[in-house]
């Protein structure tokens, strides 16, 4: 015989994705190897190559480690750890399956996340000897939360506490109480051994208190929830197709529902309505599309439709706001920080965005909910953002497709969060922006200047209040019309409820941003003199402003000589440790990349810096 395989039968159900998960060591990447090789879709050569290789990396002495099947991956085979997500196909004469083998380390549960997120069912496994942790607690809940309704409680090595019943009811009653506000609709406990297959094809004589299905069993009659063609129509268009004058259609697949030739569709943005005329597929026309088709859809009027716009049923169309909550999986290293800004892609759609606050953080454990003021890596909260328009989005609970969205960094390009859609947060429908009769344009005019903001930034005794003094006052000489906001100043009135904290700093930057922002609409030269030490909320103050209206100053002053000048002794202070969270010591100064001007200040007296500034002032102004 060539190999361990035989023809499959074809399944009586349907495709069922789902996903192993729990704490490092738990045996996940075993049972997956236990699943691939009883159903005998194991080729001899494989077999054979995995034989040798668990004489160099496997854990289970002269066996054959059936883990090796999946960790495919030369790091994770000499940690003998899952690292990335590891998809394997299998079958049975009755179903086919998607298995996700996903890390247990809680530095990757980014990666566990993104298995959960397309799984209909999870097995989470506990080790037998060391029963339900704060890593299986956290899978559970993230499984929740990524919207898993059907869960499997393997209580594996059952093998090494003698296939004990009490130990197997310990664990259950412990993940049953933890788990019953959760939402899941199935919780089965099964006791299994991955490594020599007890209960997971068939029943084992070990257990005979044990009168449930097998795992197989269970997986293959298991009901996962409504398919996504069940839900309303949703088409996230990915590319505007638009070969030449006398085509034009909108590319992208079908997130949930159906779509058929002649229906009525509105882009959910817009709110402008059409009908589908076409709809194109791989081979050419078709009569309608379902969830999960790449097509492309011609549109029976010339309505603005871009990419990342949504197309809906008029009468079944998703939330169109700026304004929303969401749970919140933080998956970076640095914190996130109200006020701080995010791009947010939710489908084919960039956009900034921002939390605006963390109603509370969850606690994994205990599933209580914490005060905060920043979620830190792997922690999860609920929270209220706002992007920079509006977006169309649906509870997750209702739509995985249009209720999903990530977080991303805006310098680094890193993933920072996963986010959950819970609703729309509903404004006053009353509330718009005025449009008034003398506009910045007009008032710069009477004052016969350009207006912009002049931004200082640099360490504490840098000398940017003083640099930024003597250019007001110069400016002042020459009819200029100004005005300039100071932090100490702002800390004594707009932000006196502030302190020094990073989620502080940014919510300081924030809100000195807006003022600017009115001074400049005003038509002033607005003088700002802040530490500001991260570059993300300098940037997010430059992006409130029109272009060329926000000059950076980078007063670029070594930190020895800050010390050496220490005007308020609060160096000295934050040396000694009685400061806490202070710019430079024991918090970071991020120092502009690429500020319009630097002051280099060693040498120089603050008249000299101060005529630097104006000359490159001027410059502008004449400009």
């Amino acid at each position: 015989m060539d190999s361990h395989r035989h023809d499959a039968i074809p399944p009586s159900r349907g495709l069922l994705r789902f996903l192993t998960c729990g704490s490092v060591d738990d045996g996940k990447s075993t049972l997956i190897g236990r699943l691939l090789f009883d159903s005998r879709l194991i080729m001899e050569d494989t077999l054979a190559a995995i034989t040798k290789d668990s004489r160099k990396h496997g854990t289970v002495g002269e066996e054959v480690d059936l883990a090796l099947l999946v960790d495919g991956l030369e790091a994770e085979r000499q940690q003998g750890i899952t690292i990335d997500v590891a998809y394997r196909f299998f079958a049975t004469p009755r179903r086919s399956f998607i298995v996700a083998d996903t890390p247990g380390h809680e530095q990757y549960t980014r990666n566990m996340a993104t298995g959960a997120s397309n799984s209909d069912l999870a097995i989470i496994l506990c080790d037998a000897r060391r029963g339900v942790l704060t890593q299986t607690r956290r899978h559970a809940y993230i499984c929740s939360l990524l919207g898993i309704r059907h869960v499997v409680l393997a209580v594996n090595k059952i093998d090494l506490v003698g296939f004990e019943q009490a130990v197997f009811d310990r664990i259950t009653g412990d993940f049953a109480t933890f788990a019953a506000g959760l939402g899941f609709h199935t919780l089965t406990p099964i006791p299994v051994s991955a490594r020599f297959g007890d209960n997971v094809s068939t029943a084992s004589g070990n257990t005979p208190w044990y009168r449930g299905p097998t795992l197989v069993a269970h997986l293959e009659q298991v009901e996962p929830e409504a398919e996504a063609a069940a839900r309303p129509f949703r088409f996230p268009v990915q590319w505007v197709n638009r070969p030449n004058q006398d085509f034009r259609g909108f590319s992208g697949t079908v997130a949930s529902g159906r779509i058929g030739q002649g229906d009525p569709v509105v882009v959910a943005a817009s709110g402008k309505t059409t009908t589908v005329s076409r709809i194109l597929g791989p081979d050419g026309d078709q009569p309608a599309a379902v969830a999960g088709d790449a097509v492309t859809l011609c549109l029976a009027e010339e309505v603005d439709v871009a990419r990342g716009d949504v197309l809906a049923p008029p009468a079944e169309r998703p939330a169109v706001t700026d304004q929303f909550a969401a749970h919140i999986l933080w998956m970076d290293e640095e914190p996130l920080l109200p006020g701080r800004q995010y791009l947010m892609r939710s489908g084919n759609l960039w956009t900034p965005v921002s939390v605006t606050s963390i109603r509370h953080r969850v606690d994994v454990n205990t599933l209580e909910h914490q005060a905060a003021r920043r979620l830190d890596l792997n922690e999860i909260g609920f929270c209220n953002l706002s992007a920079a328009q509006r977006v169309p989005l649906d509870p997750y609970a209702e739509n995985r497709q249009t209720g999903a969205f990530v977080l991303v960094d805006r310098f680094s390009n890193r993933t920072a969060g996963a986010g959950m859609v819970a609703f729309s947060l509903r404004r006053a429908t009353n509330i718009h922006t005025e449009e008034f009769l003398v506009d910045k344009a007009a008032r710069a005019a009477l004052d016969h200047q350009k207006p912009l903001a002049l931004w200082f930034t640099g360490l504490s005794g840098s000398g940017k209040s003083t640099i930024a003094k003597l250019v007001e006052q110069a400016l002042h000489a020459e009819g200029r019309h100004t005005y300039t906001l100071d932090g100490d100043n702002l800390r004594h009135g707009l932000n006196r409820d502030l302190g020094f904290t990073d989620a502080d700093r940014v919510e300081n930057i924030r809100r000195v941003g807006e003022v600017a922002k009115l001074f400049v609409d005003a038509g002033l030269i607005v003088i700002c003199s802040f530490i500001s030490p991260f570059r993300a909320e300098r940037q997010m103050v430059r992006e409130m402003m029109g272009a060329g209206e926000f000059i950076e100053v980078f007063v670029d002053t070594p930190i020895e000589d800050c010390i050496r000048r220490d005007p308020k002794g609060l160096y000295a202070k934050a040396l000694a440790g009685t400061i806490r969270n202070f710019t430079g010591i024991s918090s970071p100064y991020e120092a502009p990349e690429a500020p319009e001007l630097r002051i280099a200040t060693p040498g120089l007296t603050p008249e000299e810096a101060a005529a630097q500034v104006l000359a490159h002032l001027r410059r502008v102004l004449a400009g």
